[in-house]
């Protein structure tokens, strides 16, 4: 899940709920799921094609393959943000059972990190952000983001 910017205009570290970023090491796939709630005016969208190129890009920067076919894709039209219990966010990944979701507040839906960030939770199948794959081997965080 990809937090909103602060109060300086900076993006917060990213984090799903109690799961810091510094806790990268122990985080495994632990079997929990994030809610599968979808935000308010979320609605179902055909993922542009582009989004096959950066599913392939973050299945070659993680060393991971998974079933592209398999996310339901979702935009909350015309958002820059969207509430969900942990706060305001621009994407969220939610896996629920064998059921992939992926939601984008619509101002990111094309913007490649934002997109790949939760294509890269959906790879991993577990919340939090380990640095390996998020920082060090994809740059898919605010910080670390090449584009």
């Amino acid at each position: 899940m990809l937090s909103t910017p602060n109060r300086r205009g900076r993006f917060s570290r990213l984090a799903h709920g109690i799961w810091p970023v510094a806790a990268t090491g122990i985080l495994g796939c632990s079997g929990f799921e994030p809610s599968s709630a979808l935000p308010a005016g979320a609605q179902a969208i055909t993922a542009p094609a582009v989004y096959q190129a950066w599913w392939d890009k973050t299945e070659a920067c993680s060393e991971l393959q998974g079933g592209f076919g398999r996310i339901r894709w979702y935009e909350v039209p015309g958002a820059t943000t969207f509430d969900t219990d942990m706060g305001p966010k621009v994407g969220l990944w939610i896996q629920n059972g064998n059921a992939v979701l992926i939601v984008v507040a619509g101002n990111y839906v094309n913007h490649e990190m934002v997109v790949r960030h939760e294509m890269l939770h959906a790879l991993l199948a577990e919340e939090g952000h380990p640095s390996e794959y998020f920082v060090r081997r994809c740059h898919l965080t605010w910080e670390s983001w090449r584009g």
